[in-house]
């Protein structure tokens, strides 16, 4: 089994050395500085204290005949349009578009082929240190990698997937219906990098009471709104933050902020895609929009982001 990582960014490089390290032949295709970086140093990540070279092979071009098992799409949602017209000339079969986004994926199908893709989303935070990823997987318990079918004849590539991800030791879970796990995981992310954004110090939002305050709130309003859709919250934990008491919820926020965990997979990815998590509210806050009169108030409330 051979895959390709479309993107060495943080999520790119991170899948392709668990990729590697299990011993899948991983191919990585990257560009501009990244791409000069990884000819001139390799791709270095850290692991057990000590910074390791992942065996890849580096690419700079596709051939219409370079076929993989599995294309794993991690870019940004405003350079996923870009890449699948890229891809549709390829000839490998699926297309995992590990990519946070409110995008129909028909309309992605239309760019690349259809019943290629895949929609998934990883389980996995971090960034760069000095050029060496410092990144790692989020527990099982908070989120794992997630993926689902679009057509009945993928079923079959899903299990192939799984079996990836597993010899990668990468928990994953396959859902229903990933265009509502996606609205629901924006409604969790969405807020909690808004924190940040409106934090008088950022790294250390956790301190500013007032601030978990809101984002507590604004968690309690996008949850129940979705409810209001007919949306089920998926995973079904998120019905947790329509009933818990809003100073115990504020309380777990703050303690959240200042986790570790907070640090290495919420500050770090807020703070270095503030466009990316721009246009994700704007998509997320026009959704709910339509819910009427029970969801203005969110755009009102929840507008720090369209300066």
């Amino acid at each position: 089994m051979r895959v390709l990582i479309y993107g060495a960014g943080v999520i790119g490089s991170l899948y392709a050395a668990l990729f590697a390290e299990a011993g899948i032949p991983t191919a990585v295709y990257a560009r501009g500085e990244r791409l000069a970086e990884l000819k001139r140093e390799g791709l270095r990540y850290r692991k057990n204290g000590h910074c390791r070279r992942a065996e890849i092979t580096l690419l700079s071009r596709l051939r219409e005949d370079d076929v993989y098992d599995f294309i794993f799409l991690a870019v940004r949602e405003m350079q996923a349009r870009a890449a699948l017209l890229e891809l549709r000339v390829n000839q490998s079969p699926t297309i995992v578009t590990m990519v946070n986004t409110l995008q129909d994926y028909a309309d992605w199908e239309e760019l690349c082929g259809t019943g290629r893709i895949l929609p998934a989303f990883p389980g996995a935070g971090g960034g760069f240190e000095n050029g060496i990823l410092e990144a790692a997987l989020t527990p099982r318990l908070v989120q794992p990698t997630t993926f689902a079918v679009l057509r009945p004849e993928q079923r079959e590539e899903a299990r192939h997937l799984k079996r990836l991800f597993r010899r990668a030791g990468i928990p994953c879970q396959q859902v229903a219906d990933m265009r509502c796990w996606q609205l629901c995981h924006l409604a969790l992310v969405v807020p909690l990098a808004d924190a940040y954004y409106e934090a008088k110090s950022p790294a250390y939002a956790g301190e500013e009471s007032a601030l978990m305050d809101r984002t507590a709130r604004r968690l309690r309003r996008n949850m129940r709104a979705l409810k209001r859709r007919g949306i089920s919250l998926s995973p079904a934990k998120l019905q947790l933050f329509c009933f818990c008491p809003l100073p115990l919820l504020a309380m777990a926020l703050r303690l959240v902020y200042r986790s570790r965990f907070g640090a290495l997979f919420m500050y770090r990815h807020s703070m270095k895609a503030p466009d990316e998590m721009r246009q994700l509210h704007r998509q997320l806050y026009a959704f709910l929009r339509k819910t009427g009169r029970g969801t203005q108030l969110l755009d009102k409330r929840n507008n720090v982001m369209k300066a």
